[in-house]
C-alpha cells in the first residue's frame, strides 16, 4: 500500500480507468483500487462514432450500416461502433497509476485530505477520493434504496451465418432496435443485433424500460422463439443486461462519484461509457487545477464539472422522456420510435449524445410532439 496519493479511485471499470489515466497524465499521484483491477470487462459496449475518437485497437466492429425500425426501416447516417474491451483497456492503462488489489470499505475525511480504509484493515491517505464502483456506490451512499426503472436484455452470440437468418447482413449491420414484432400485451421488447468481429454477432431481446425490469428468463424465451421461427436453436455465450435508468444525478461532498455511481446513465437509452470517457480529462483537469486550494475545493470543482446546471436540466428532460416511454401501451412504442427516427439527424444526436445541449434537447422534444398524432400527444402530455 502506498503512503499517500493525490487521487484514489475505487472501481476499475472503464470509467475508473479513464479517470485514473487522465489524472496520472496531469502529474497527479494516482491509485486505482479494486479487488481485481485487471479482470476482463464482461459487458458489451457500443457507442456512436461522433461521441468519441477511439483508436483502432479499441474498436471491435465498425458496421457498414446502422438500422433502426419502428414501423418501417430507417438507415441512420450516424456510425455505430462496438468496443473491443481489451483494446479499450490497453488504451486507457497508464503505468503511472498505482494498482491496489483490495476492496474499499469507507473513507474518513478531514480538512487536508481523506483516509481510505480497505477490507483487510489497510489504510491509504488520499487528497481526493473518487467512487467509480458503479451501482454499489461503495463510498457515496451505497446501493439505491428503491427499485429502479430498468432496461434488461438477454442475448446470445451467434455465428454470422446463423445470425443472418434472423437479421439480413447481420455480419456488417448494427440493428439498433427493431419493434416490428411487438405483440406482447403488457411488456413489449425489441430485437437488437450487433456484429462483434471475428465472425460473431450478438443478438439480444431487449426490454426498453420497466419497473422492475423484465426478467431474463422471459426475454430468453422470446429470443429463442424468434430464432426457432427461422429454424435455429443455438446455444452459446449468453449475455444478461440489467441497467437502471432513473438514477439521480449524484454530486458528492468530499467524495467525487464518477461513471454510473454519479448517475451518468442516459435515462432513455442506458448508455454511459462514452459520457464517462469524454468527461474523464475534464474532471482530472478540475482536480489538478484546484488541489492546491485544498481537497474540499478540488472535490467541489470536480463535482461541479460532472454535473453542470445545463447537464442537470438536460438529464431532467431526458427523465421526462423515460417516464413517457414507461407509460405508453405496447402498440404506441413502434409508432413513437417511427417518429423519432424520422427526425433530422441532428435532432436525434442531441437527444442521445447532447448532454449539455438544453436548447437542442428541448427543441427535439417539441418537434417530436408537433409531428405526433393526437392520441400520442395526449399520452406525452400526461
Amino acid at each position: 500500500m502506498p503512503d499517500g496519493v493525490d487521487v484514489l479511485i475505487a472501481g476499475a471499470g472503464p470509467s475508473g480507468w479513464a479517470l485514473a489515466a487522465a489524472c496520472a497524465r496531469l502529474g497527479l499521484r494516482t491509485a486505482l483500487a479494486d479487488p481485481a483491477p485487471l479482470a476482463p470487462w464482461r459487458a458489451t459496449y457500443g457507442l456512436w462514432s461522433d461521441e468519441l475518437s477511439l483508436p483502432s485497437g479499441a474498436i471491435g466492429a465498425a458496421p457498414a450500416q446502422t438500422l433502426a425500425i419502428g414501423t418501417s426501416e430507417h438507415r441512420l447516417r450516424r456510425r455505430y461502433l462496438v468496443v473491443r474491451n481489451d483494446g479499450l483497456r490497453d488504451w486507457l492503462i497508464d503505468d503511472r497509476v498505482q494498482l491496489l488489489t483490495a476492496r474499499v470499505q469507507h473513507a474518513v475525511h478531514g480538512p487536508h485530505g481523506s483516509t481510505v480504509v480497505f477490507d483487510k484493515g489497510h489504510r491509504v491517505a488520499a487528497g481526493i477520493v473518487v467512487d467509480a464502483t458503479g451501482l454499489r456506490r461503495m463510498l457515496s451512499g451505497g446501493p439505491l434504496r428503491r427499485a429502479p426503472t430498468e432496461q434488461t436484455a438477454f442475448g446470445l452470440v451467434l455465428g454470422t451465418a446463423d445470425a443472418e437468418r434472423l437479421v439480413p447482413h447481420a455480419g456488417d449491420t448494427a440493428l439498433f432496435m427493431d419493434w416490428r414484432q411487438v405483440s406482447q400485451v403488457d411488456d413489449p421488447s425489441f430485437l437488437y443485433s450487433i456484429p462483434l468481429g471475428g465472425g460473431r454477432v450478438l443478438v439480444e431481446e431487449t426490454s426498453l424500460a420497466r419497473r422492475p425490469g423484465l426478467g431474463h428468463d422471459l426475454l430468453a424465451a422470446r429470443l429463442r422463439a424468434r430464432l426457432a421461427a427461422v429454424g435455429l436453436s443455438p446455444e452459446g455465450r449468453q449475455e444478461r443486461v440489467r441497467i437502471p435508468l432513473d438514477l439521480p444525478p449524484v454530486r458528492g461532498g468530499r467524495v467525487v462519484p464518477f461513471g454510473v455511481a454519479a448517475g451518468l446513465v442516459h435515462p432513455a437509452t442506458g448508455y454511459s461509457v462514452a459520457t464517462s470517457l469524454r468527461l474523464a480529462p475534464l474532471v482530472a483537469e478540475a482536480l489538478a487545477d484546484n488541489l492546491g486550494h485544498g481537497p474540499p475545493e478540488a472535490a467541489k470543482a470536480a463535482n461541479r464539472r460532472i454535473w453542470t446546471s445545463r447537464a442537470r436540466a438536460v438529464h431532467s428532460l431526458r427523465g421526462r422522456g423515460l417516464r413517457a416511454l414507461v407509460s405508453m401501451p405496447p402498440a404506441a412504442l413502434p409508432q413513437f420510435f417511427e417518429l423519432f427516427f424520422a427526425l433530422p439527424e441532428d435532432r436525434q444526436r442531441v437527444f442521445t449524445s447532447g448532454r449539455e445541449d438544453l436548447p437542442g434537447t428541448a427543441a427535439m422534444m417539441v418537434e417530436l410532439f408537433r409531428h405526433a398524432p393526437w392520441d400520442l400527444r395526449g399520452r406525452l402530455i400526461r
